[in-house]
């Protein structure tokens, strides 16, 4: 399907960056024209210590204050978006089983601008997205920060 058809099934993993509020937007954008939906998911990455469905009240007040934040956002958008929260042991797989179950047609996801050793990296959950999605993957990275300059 080619991207002027419009889409009508997005996922959206957010993680209450900066970058979740543009990354939504763009998504409800892609969605509004077959009137479809934004699934928001933020998961909570549980460790193996604790018990998968362990209670962890910060971090699930901390999603549902985001997920909330970008509900209003998506109304404001008049867009179809539901957001869920998912504890899991890691990230990726939970994702990409989520656009499996969801049958995603496009995965958004954002990532700050990172660099290792001078050069820039997408980090870890990035590279297993693309790798392992079934479904196409768009990677909105933030902006580069401005360089610091240097002291006389």
């Amino acid at each position: 399907m080619g991207a002027s058809k419009g889409l009508s099934r997005v996922l959206v993993p957010v993680n209450g960056s900066a970058l979740d509020d543009d990354i939504v937007s763009l998504a409800c954008e892609m969605v509004n024209h077959k009137k479809g939906t934004v699934w928001v998911l933020y998961v909570i990455e549980v460790a193996r210590t604790l018990p998968l469905d362990a209670e962890i009240p910060i971090e699930t007040a901390r999603g549902e204050q985001v997920l909330q934040h970008l509900e209003a956002l998506g109304k404001s958008k008049k867009c179809k978006l539901e957001g869920e929260i998912l504890q899991a042991r890691s990230a990726g797989p939970a994702i990409v089983q989520e656009a499996v179950d969801r049958d995603a047609e496009l995965l958004i996801t954002g990532t700050d601008y990172q660099e290792h050793y001078g050069s820039p990296t997408l980090g870890e959950l990035v590279p297993y997205l693309l790798k392992r999605s079934p479904c196409r993957v768009l990677v909105y990275r933030g902006a580069q920060p401005a360089p610091v300059p240097a002291s006389a």
